[in-house]
């Protein structure tokens, strides 16, 4: 039972269809019309919608942008809708609206369920709706890794799984590595490194500054340095506070101050503001007392040796050096010893560490080697599964005889460069992020031909067939909604377009299918078909793109039949189409 069905797309000014409405059936959807009539449109259209690269030169010529717009019926609960929802998306009556704006200029819009959104959300979305398969897909299907891949997601969840712990693991091991390649190949660099550090840390050490030493005796030195100055300037200061004991005529600060309190003490009674400076009077004389004490210890305790001076100017020239060397003051250079010592020490473990990465390293490549085994253990296993499956639908494609296999091999690694690669089967093989197998799907078209890959042993015709077994095999394991197939009957003709066409009906059983094609005997197996034509200005408007019934679908497959509608003999044929068609579902 389909799931999330894609019910119409209008497409506006994009290409050569001006505006143009594409109601698709929830089976199986045929879309033909003469060459270059714009069919590839609704395959671009349907890319767009769901996220594809926005190409400016796509908007048709003299309009400002290309629209998309599309409806999508679907489920609670369905996988596509979760992700709906989880975008802030609203359903209209359980259908899901999306829309893509691309301007002349380049810039893209996207809208989900009415609300803007990045266009990557769309090509989240896209995952869980529709699988797309065109004429490049079928190239892609050639490349060894493309193959790699399809082995890998029909597998399922369990090579899913190992896939990611051989990840992580191949991905801490080029850590590892990396880590250990830096610490090997610049040892001289880094033996270079330790060795001005520890000559700066000792150099350091070795003169036990202090923090804040070099303040200090800059003001020691400025004291020693002026110490008679000094010392005269405090004798006069207290002679003036105190009074000079060898001049009976000096009169000391302390006793006017004392005279002064009590000339004011005499009267204070009288006027609280006056008390008030008789009181602040004697704090001052107190004050004063203390300051001629304090002055008259000053220089008596001044140190004026010329030898502490200069033991403390060469203690300054050893701090100047280190200051020059490794910071703007001692702190500075107390700070550099301390980050340095621990570098230091880092440096002087990279023996240790050494050891350890390699260690390490050794015990991942052993681990690698298990999980890579593992990987090659189950692809083998799948491969054998995926290629019966595919041999089996080849079988109703009209290639009874065909036999589909997997080559899965692994690269060796020369004996001289084993720490290179990892170790399966006994022996060293090259590695990825993906395991160490090379995976490469083989075709064998008939009895006693021998087993080539597809890229050589295929025609184009039974390259298209074998996407399609490929594709119907995958909707078996992995479903998707939706089956849109681009030309992929292309080199297809006679009884294996049949073929093509009763085994896409059968995929529509489970599944929508949309296929643009040219074959008519694909598009009688099809539950509606859709035509689109021209204009005589050479544009497609909303009525060109048309759903055919009775007569008119007859006429259009004798003109794919025998490029005329008219036809008697092409008449017949169309109709008997038809009606084997119908009988054989």
């Amino acid at each position: 039972m389909v799931v999330s069905v894609l019910e119409e797309m209008r497409i506006r000014s994009l290409g050569v269809i001006e505006d143009a409405v594409v109601e698709l059936s929830p089976g199986f959807t045929a879309v033909t019309g003469e060459t270059g009539a714009g069919k590839t449109m609704v395959v671009t259209s349907l890319g767009l919608l769901l996220g594809g690269r926005a190409d400016p030169a796509l908007v048709r010529i003299g309009a400002g942008s290309a629209v998309v717009e599309g409806r999508v019926t679907m489920a609670p609960g369905d996988r596509a809708a979760v992700r709906a929802a989880e975008a802030g998306a609203e359903l209209d009556d359980g259908a899901l609206l999306i829309s893509r704006t691309v301007s002349a200029e380049g810039r893209s819009r996207a809208h989900l369920g009415g609300r803007s959104v990045p266009v990557g959300v769309l090509g989240d979305l896209a995952d869980d709706l529709v699988a797309v398969h065109g004429q490049t897909d079928q190239q892609g299907l050639l490349r060894p890794a493309r193959q790699r891949e399809a082995l890998d997601r029909y597998a399922g969840a369990a090579l899913g799984t190992a896939l990611e712990k051989y990840g992580a693991a191949y991905r801490r091991l080029r850590e590892v590595a990396a880590e250990l390649s830096e610490l090997t190949t610049r040892a001289r660099e880094r033996a270079q490194e330790a060795d001005l550090l520890r000559f700066g840390v000792e150099e350091i050490s070795a003169a036990e500054p202090q923090p804040g030493e070099d303040a200090e005796l800059a003001a020691e030195a400025e004291r020693l340095g002026h110490a008679e100055a000094l010392a005269s300037a405090a004798t006069l200061a207290h002679a003036a506070l105190a009074g000079n004991p060898e001049d009976p005529e000096s009169v000391e600060a302390g006793s006017l101050v004392a005279g002064a309190q009590r000339a004011l003490d005499a009267v204070a009674a009288h006027d609280p503001a006056l008390a008030g400076l008789a009181g602040r009077l004697g704090e001052l004389g107190i004050l004063l007392a203390d300051v001629a004490g304090e002055l008259a210890g000053y220089a008596d305790n001044l140190d004026a040796d010329p030898l502490r001076l200069a033991a403390v100017e060469e203690r300054r020239a050893v701090l100047a050096h280190l200051v020059r060397k490794y910071g703007t003051d001692i702190d500075e250079v107390l700070a550099w010893a301390g980050q340095s010592a621990a570098r230091l020490a880092e440096l002087d473990g990279d023996d240790d560490r050494i050891a350890e990465l390699t260690a390490e390293r050794d015990a991942l490549r052993a681990e690698l080697g298990g999980l890579g085994q593992h990987l090659t253990d189950l692809r083998t296993e799948a491969a054998e599964r995926f290629a019966t499956d595919v041999t089996a639908e080849l079988a109703s494609l009209a290639m009874p005889h065909a036999r589909v296999s997997f080559a899965i091999r692994q690269n060796e690694v020369p004996a001289g460069e084993a720490e290179s690669g990892i170790e399966i089967g006994g022996r060293a093989v090259a590695y990825g992020p993906t395991g160490a197998d090379e995976v490469e799907l083989l075709l064998a078209p008939h009895p006693g031909s021998p087993a080539r890959p597809i890229a050589k042993g295929a025609s184009g015709g039974e390259l298209s067939r074998v996407m399609l077994a490929v594709e119907v095999v995958f909707a078996g394991s992995d479903p998707v909604p939706t089956y849109l197939f681009d030309e992929v009957d292309a080199g297809v003709g006679g009884a294996a377009a049949v073929e093509v066409g009763r085994r896409l009906a059968r995929l529509a059983r489970t599944a929508q299918v949309v296929v643009v094609t040219h074959l008519p005997q694909v598009a009688a197996f099809a539950d509606r078909q859709l035509l689109v034509e021209k204009t005589n200005d050479g544009s497609v408007t909303r009525s060109g793109v048309t759903a055919l019934d009775g007569e008119a679908r007859v006429r259009e497959l004798s003109r794919m039949l025998a490029g005329q509608s008219d036809s008697e003999l092409a008449r017949a044929h169309a109709e008997e189409l038809l009606a084997a068609a119908r009988a054989s579902l």
